[in-house]
């Protein structure tokens, strides 16, 4: 099977397994286990802040940092189409009586600095207090331009506004940006216009579980105890851990195979009647499939052992388990399909995708 869903479909290597198995373990909750430590102390030099927590997951991380951040009654800006407000179950909003205040989105995840300026609230008695922005890195694929970040983030500064990177997949966007120099510069460059960062382990670095959140020693405090409250606070979790540092060691620089197999794919299906292209910055590719034949395009897909995501639009994600053999039977299969199924008249369609 050619799993093309998402990058979190990835499972542990025999060499992560291994890593796993031979972790030193101790109990996170009372802070003593030593491999959580080591990732903590690891992530948070790598992001350039002061402290991380690991987390189960990017939901509770982002959701962690949104209560550390604001308390009740406060209010987060985000885009109206971001995970942290769209697809994360309204947590902030049901757990952290924090109001969203979402907007508009161009093409590439920017929300208009104008529109952000608009939004911020005076300090009145009527309105829930402006906190804190949040951005998300990379954007369905598209690193966020480091102009965009610094002006986002330095607009925000200038009200008094902390900043909170929604980074799932930072080190795909580090690793596109990085430009043949170093990914760990990359990352900084990114890291350092945000206040806090939550990084995913368990997508394109292929550990099985797991999340951590950067920031200052007081905000990770707070997060914390957030984390207790949310039923995140794990025992012998360095097993896990094991898995994630593995991934820090083994799996970042190799994310650039995962961006060129998605620029194989979004080649191969270039100039396919029926189907528009968007072309591939990191690992995820968008593809309009016209006149309503995404549905049975999926079904013939999984029929020849090939999973993708959508509803009509359709999403690929490449990982650490796809091989180029695996891309060019995918294209065949898309191809072959589009050919047999060509109608008389084409129409555009708008794709759907989440993590």
């Amino acid at each position: 099977m050619i799993d093309l869903r998402s990058d979190t479909v990835t499972q542990p290597t025999a060499a992560m397994r291994e890593a796993m198995l031979r972790a030193p373990l101790g109990d996170d909750v009372f802070g003593d286990d030593p491999t959580v430590n080591a990732l903590q102390e690891r992530i948070a030099q790598i992001t350039g802040k002061e402290a991380a927590l690991f987390m189960p997951s990017g939901t509770q991380s982002n959701l962690c940092a949104l209560m550390a951040h604001c308390e009740r009654g406060d209010e987060y800006i985000v885009g109206q189409n971001a995970h942290t407000y769209r697809y994360e179950g309204g947590g902030a909003a049901v757990l952290g009586s924090i109001q969203p205040q979402p907007l508009a989105q161009n093409a590439v995840g920017e929300m208009a600095l104008t529109e952000i300026a608009a939004a911020i609230k005076p300090i009145d008695c009527h309105f829930a207090r402006t906190r804190l922005l949040a951005l998300e890195n990379t954007w369905n694929g598209h690193p966020m331009s480091q102009d965009y970040l610094a002006q986002a983030t330095g607009l925000a500064r200038r009200h008094g506004l902390a900043t909170h990177l929604d980074g799932a997949r930072l080190f795909n966007a580090a690793v596109a940006q990085a430009h043949g120099g170093p990914v760990a510069d990359s990352v900084r460059r990114i890291t350092d216009q945000f206040d806090s960062v939550s990084v995913c382990f368990s997508k394109g670095l292929g550990a099985p579980v797991g999340s951590a959140l950067c920031g200052s020693r007081e905000l990770i405090a707070k997060a914390l105890r957030w984390r207790k409250v949310l039923g995140g606070g794990l025992r012998q979790s360095g097993v896990l851990a094991a898995a994630a540092l593995y991934a820090l060691d083994h799996h970042v620089d190799r994310l650039a195979d995962d961006h060129a197999l998605a620029q194989r794919l979004a080649q191969g299906l270039q100039g396919v009647p029926g189907l528009s292209v968007r072309s591939a910055q990191t690992n995820i590719v968008f593809v309009d499939v016209a006149d309503g034949r995404g549905p049975a395009l999926l079904e013939a897909m999984k029929a020849q052992g090939v999973l993708a995501t959508g509803l009509i639009g359709l999403r690929f994600v490449t990982h650490l388990h796809v091989d180029p053999a695996g891309i060019d039977q995918a294209v065949e299969c898309i191809r072959r399909f589009m050919a047999s199924h060509a109608p008389n008249s084409v129409q555009g369609t708008t794709p759907s995708g989440v993590y």
